[in-house]
């Protein structure tokens, strides 16, 4: 007897229609699983065997055949255990098949019949609702993910017997139902806040400048002078997400099964700190099946990277791209993929190998040679998609126990919210977001100087030997201080701050 029943699997952060057909006949009693299945889908017949007979039910002793259509497509996770379970009942007649047409069902079996949480639940609702079947049968810690999506119906089951029964009766079981805004009101987004942050007054400017104006940021400074720290609460003065940017981080993070399980949803911004150990690989995405890197999940948020110099050189260089374009394109052999990754690039570093060299209060043992050599580790394109490089000193005593309260991350989010609206009024015809995606003949539109300041410029950036790299990014950096200020005018003052965050276009460590 043949059974039909409808699926999802996921390649990348896409969702893909699949087609389960399970067939008995007479003969020897084997279990086949054919449609380009990996491992752990040729695996899954022992779950479902076991699954199936300790829910109480019959597992057949015959010849039976399932087919993963379309067959070109490589199969892996355990998404479709339920599916090709529920095909198998179908197709020995212990359950109506005619019951299964009208209904997508995901899930992962466990060895007495529950169900597990699946990866991929929301890009797979998404792509339901473009299509003729809107009903969705998953693992319960699925439905608020999937639930985020209106016009399709989710209900959330723990068992085969449940889904039995639901499939017989379409009783005891709600459709899920979420409201985004009531959980937002109701999440805290950060345990952390810059205002248990002492001092680093210079640093904490410096942030709130790159957050403002959509540029990555470089901090160098001896160990412990708090450049991690700083890190860790930049996403709490980024203006919270939209509901379009949380459905898109939640799609990247369902798909490699990384949805916190209390709230289901990404609602904070991404903070993602890999080890400098790390591959391109990782960092990037790929393997053979492709998968989303770090640079992937940190999108709409911050990728973090410590000791920026101890990176392996080709993860650095593989960033370029990105940086660039937003996105990054995995190709393979068999299929091409392009993973979203608009991110903010935070990195930290020491201003040598021991780490001392700008510390008043200890003694650098490098010499010019070290230095220059630890430096070089990072390659001049890199650098130049890191608008800001700014010093971040160790404290000293009174600063560290200083009763002074320091500003909370939401005061400074308000100036920042203020600064984006100014650059979205300013960009609406130029298909850019920020001031650091202003290209040459967009700083001269907007970065106009008057002849004061032009001067200034002129003089620093002769004395100071800047490149015309540098020229450009100064320019950015200033209008974007001048957002801040709500000013329309870029005066000396912006000028002369932003020069200040070049440090390493100042030569100051050679």
């Amino acid at each position: 007897m043949f059974s039909k029943i409808n699926s999802f699997g996921i390649l990348g952060i896409e969702a893909y229609a699949v087609e389960i057909e399970a067939d008995i006949s007479s003969g020897l009693p084997v279990t086949n699983i054919v449609g380009l299945p990996d491992a752990s889908v040729k695996e899954s017949k022992e779950r479902i065997k076991s699954a199936i007979r300790n829910s109480g039910l019959r597992f057949p002793s015959e010849r039976i055949t399932v087919n993963l259509a379309p067959a070109d497509i490589k199969k892996e996770g355990g998404n479709f255990d339920l599916a090709i379970a529920l095909g198998i009942l179908a197709s020995s007649g212990q359950i109506n098949k005619n019951l299964l047409a009208d209904y997508i069902v995901l899930g992962e079996l466990s060895l007495e019949g529950k169900l597990r949480p699946v990866k991929g639940a929301l890009p797979i609702a998404m792509k339901m609702r473009a299509g003729r079947i809107k009903n969705l049968i998953l693992p319960t810690a699925n439905t608020k993910e999937a639930a985020l999506i209106k016009g399709i119906k989710v209900f959330g089951l723990d068992s085969i017997k449940e889904t039995i029964n639901f499939l017989s009766s379409g009783d005891g079981v709600l459709e899920t139902k979420i409201d985004i805004n009531e959980i937002l009101n109701s999440v805290q987004r950060y345990d952390v806040d810059f205002s248990e942050v002492k001092g680093q007054l210079m640093a904490k400017r410096a942030l709130e400048v790159a957050v403002s104006g959509g540029h990555n940021i470089l901090m160098i400074g001896p160990p412990g002078s708090g450049k991690s720290m700083l890190a860790k609460r930049i996403p709490t003065i980024i203006p919270d997400m939209s509901e379009e940017e949380i459905i898109e981080t939640t799609c990247i993070h369902s798909s490699l099964g990384l949805i916190p399980e209390k709230t289901g949803l990404i609602f904070a911004r991404p903070f993602r700190a890999p080890h400098h150990t790390i591959s391109d690989v990782a960092l990037i995405g790929g393997s053979s099946i492709p998968q989303p890197g770090e640079i992937s999940l940190a999108h709409n948020g911050v990728l973090f990277l410590d000791e920026l110099p101890e990176f392996h050189r080709d993860a650095l260089e593989a960033l370029r791209q990105p940086l660039e374009d937003g996105c990054v394109h995995i190709a393979r052999a068999s299929k091409s993929l392009t993973f979203p990754s608009r991110f903010m690039l935070v990195c930290a570093m020491n201003p040598c190998p021991c780490g001392y060299f700008t510390d008043l209060k200890r003694n650098c043992r490098c010499n010019s040679t070290k230095i220059e050599k630890y430096l070089s580790r990072i390659s001049g394109p890199l650098l130049d998609r890191i608008d800001i490089h700014i010093e971040v000193p160790s404290l000293g005593h009174k600063e560290i126990t200083s009763p002074q309260q320091s500003e909370s991350s939401q005061e400074i989010k308000e100036r920042v919210k203020e600064a984006h609206k100014i650059q979205k009024q300013r960009f609406t015809n130029e298909n850019i977001y920020f001031n650091s995606h202003m290209n040459h003949k967009q700083i001269k539109k907007y970065c106009h100087l008057d002849e004061e300041t032009n001067e200034l410029l002129k003089t620093t950036m002769e004395s100071m030997n800047f490149s015309a790299r540098a020229y450009d990014k100064i320019l950015k950096i200033s209008r974007t201080i001048a957002d801040l200020d709500k000013s329309d005018k870029i005066d000396s003052s912006h000028i002369s701050e932003a020069i200040q965050y070049r440090s390493l276009d100042r030569q100051l460590w050679l």
